[in-house]
Formats: C-alpha cells, structure tokens, sequence
C-alpha cells in the first residue's frame, strides 16, 4: 500500500462485504437446512466450503495485493461476490447453490485480504480496524432483525451479501491503484517477525475455531438443554449483537491506551469464561448472560488481534495471512462442535472449548508483548538492547517535546539505507585522502571522524 494512508472509509466499506457472509453464516446455514432439506451437518459443510473458499483467496493474495493494486483485486473479488451469491440466490438445486457459495466465498477472501492489507498501511491499525467491525456488526445485526420478516427461503440472505458487494462496488475505485504500491516495494522479499506471525496466525485459528465451535450449536443449548424457544433464543441473540456493537465501539474509544497485550490476554480469558458459562447454561438467566457476554468480548479482542497481525508488516501480509488462517478457524469451528457435544455433551463440549481458548492465549499475548503491544512508561522504552531511552532522555536533559509521554503508544522506527551512508562516507574520505601535499594531518582526521 502506499506510504501515504489514503481515507479509511472505502477500506471499511470492503471490510464490510468481505466479512458480511461470515457473520451471516449461521442463518445461511439454518435455511438451507430448512428450505433445500439438508441435514444439518450437510449445510453445515456448505457453509465451511464457502468459508475455506475465502481463506484460500487470502493465502493467494497474501504478499500479491502491492503488486496488482489495491483497487483491482477488490473489485474483482466484490463482483465474485455479487455474481456467486446472487447465482446462488437464484438457484434452486444444491449443487449449484453449493458452486455459488464458494464463488461467493473467493470473493469475499479477496475483498477482505484487499481490506486487511489497507488496514496495516493506516497511521491507527486498531481504529480502522473498529471501524470495519462496527460496520459489519451493525449491518449483519440489520440484516438478522429484517430478515426473519422478509421470508424469501434460503435465497434472501445469500441476495443481500450480493447486493451489499454491488454497493459497496464503487468505493473500490477510492483504493488506489497499481502505483499506490511504489514506495513499499523495496521492502517486498521476507516477511519480518517470521516466528511471532506464525505463532499470531496460529493463535488465531484455534482462536476462531472454539469461538465458531460455540456459535454453531448456541441455538441446539438453548432449545436442547435450556428449553427456549425460537423467538426467546432470537431476542437473546439480538441482544447479544447490540451488546457487540457497543464492545467494538469501547475497543475504539480505548484504542491504544492499554496497549494490546491487555485487552487480548485479559479479553480472551473473559470470552473463555463465557463459553463455560453458556454452554452449561440451565436456566434463561445463565444462557442469556453467558451469551451476551460473550459477544460483548469477542470482538473487542477481535479488533486488537486484526491491528496486531496489521502491526507485523506495514504491506499487510501478515494481516491477510492471520486472517485466512482465522477464516480456516471459522469454517471448521460448527464441525468441531458438534462432534463435541455428542461425544461430551454440551458442558462437557464448554469445558474443552474453554481451555483450548485460556492456552492458546498465552502464545497471542506473548506476541503482542514481544512486538510492542505495551505502552510506553519510563524505563520501558527499549530498543532491542539499547538503553531505556524515555529515562535517559529526561536525565541527560534532552529537548523538550524529544520524550514522548508516558501512556503513548510506541513509534515505528524508521529504516535508514546502509549502502547509501557507506557510499558517502567512501566519498568523504577519498577527498580527505587526496588533501595537500603531506596530507598524513588529513588522514588522521579523516581516520579520527570515521570512528
């Protein structure tokens, strides 16, 4: 992306169309059971067959988005949206709803690797990245309360993802182009923080994978195991959405005041108190809480682990890696939970689900403290062995305005051509050498300064 961020809005806009099938995966899945008589597990397969399809335009684009521009691919993948979910609309066999989600899914991938990749190039990763959660929160939550009203079969919810990626078609051209990637292409060869975005991008599938595991069956605990009804598990789920958007936007209004490595360590292991606490649900209260809690939580901690994997490659690779990997986390997670609950029940199914998510939590917020997820306090500030440099710099006396204040987040640091210094210096002392005659004054200086 360029070195220059452009404006966020059509960044949050693609976020929105790439991420809109996801969200909307649950009532995807519950129609074409209902509407096109597949067994749960079969739509359930639809389901991860579209959201593999998009993590497989991620791992495609991951590193290429510089290469064909920003705008190209996302309109590419926004008419894959609008073409494959809309045939899939229309269609009334399985097979080709089945071909039409996973041309859908591709879309998706692509637009939301272009949104990933934008998102790493802005000044404030984690406020962009809000902002394209607050967005798609609040249009899959119109969507869910609109929907049930509007009937249509299992055709309305795949025509609506299609009909936002047509909308959101022309703010594509707002990304830039081909040349938007100039500047950061001499940084193009080996990803940095190789071992942390592994480690990240891992972190996140098993991460993805439990929470989707619990959303899965949600609906199965509560008329299974709690004894709600449709419509009560309905009203609990929309209040579990409303109480998401106000997670996103205290995520956005906390930005980086506390760091990362707080939110997503402390974040995560609410979420996995939740998962227990829903999954063993016996009564309205317990359920309602479990859930709401957890959707307040989920993603807050979402938005801190998009602007950690944007914070590892400015030219967003990381950030569209640990995002299909994420994507790999989703479409297997509904599978995982089901198998679960028959084998353990679904307490039994909280319990693994609640420590997969505390362990895999250690590793994620290691990451965020070895990348610099912590804010800057004096003595803190170190520079891989250097000295504490808030503290030296108010003990030597330094320049006001030079120290950067206690609670502020901590700076990139600017890359500096060795070759080209090299080449200077060189230049320098071929003049000194060739001073006046006796110039052995001349090389002593010049041997004096290089030091």
């Amino acid at each position: 992306m360029s070195s220059r961020p452009r404006a966020a809005w059509p960044l949050v806009a693609v976020f929105t169309a790439g991420y809109l099938a996801a969200y909307l995966l649950p009532t995807i899945v519950g129609r074409l059971s209902v509407y096109l008589g597949l067994s749960t597990a079969q739509a359930g397969l639809v389901g991860s067959a579209l959201l593999l399809s998009s993590a497989s335009a991620g791992f495609f684009l991951a590193g290429r988005v510089e290469a064909y521009g920003p705008c190209r691919p996302a309109r590419v993948g926004l008419i894959l949206c609008a073409v494959g979910y809309g045939c899939a609309a229309l269609a009334g066999t399985v097979p080709l709803v089945v071909a039409g989600a996973v041309v859908g899914g591709f879309g998706s991938g692509t637009a939301t690797a272009v949104a990933a990749a934008g998102i790493a190039a802005q000044s404030d990763p984690h406020r962009t990245s809000s902002l394209g959660l607050l967005s798609v929160s609040a249009t899959a939550g119109a969507l869910y309360l609109t929907v049930p009203h509007l009937g249509g079969g299992h055709r309305l919810p795949f025509a609506s993802i299609a009909l936002v990626a047509l909308l959101v078609w022309p703010a594509a051209s707002r990304l830039g182009g081909p040349g938007a990637a100039g500047p950061a292409a001499p940084s193009a060869g080996r990803l940095p923080h190789r071992r942390s975005g592994m480690v990240l991008a891992g972190g996140m599938l098993v991460w993805s994978m439990a929470q989707n595991a619990l959303w899965g069956v949600s609906s199965r605990i509560g008329v299974d195991q709690v004894g709600l009804s449709e419509v009560t598990i309905g009203a609990v789920f929309a209040a579990a959405l409303g109480a998401g958007l106000l997670g996103v936007m205290g995520a956005g209004v906390l930005g980086s005041k506390l760091g990362r490595a707080v939110p997503i360590g402390v974040g995560t292991a609410v979420i996995a108190g939740s998962i227990v606490l829903s999954s063993s649900a016996g009564s309205l209260g317990s359920f309602a809480t479990g859930e709401i809690l957890w959707n307040t939580v989920y993603p807050v901690v979402l938005s801190y682990l998009i602007g950690l994997a944007a914070s590892l490659d400015v030219r967003g690779r990381w950030a569209v890696l640990a995002g299909s990997a994420s994507s790999v986390g989703v479409a297997c997670g509904p599978v995982l939970g089901s198998v679960l609950s028959e084998e353990a029940g679904f307490p039994g199914m909280g319990l693994v689900l609640g420590a997969a998510t505390l362990l895999v939590a250690l590793p994620v917020t290691a990451v965020a403290l070895h990348v610099g997820g912590r804010p800057l306090v004096p003595g803190s500030v170190r520079r891989r062995g250097g000295a504490p440099a808030a503290l030296l710099a108010v003990t030597t006396g330094a320049v006001p305005g030079a120290v950067p204040k206690v609670g502020a987040p901590e700076q990139a640091v600017a890359e500096i051509s060795i070759p080209a210094l090299r080449r200077r210096r060189l230049g320098r002392n071929a003049f000194r050498t060739a001073g006046p005659a006796g110039g052995g004054q001349s090389n002593a200086y010049a041997s004096t300064s290089d030091r």
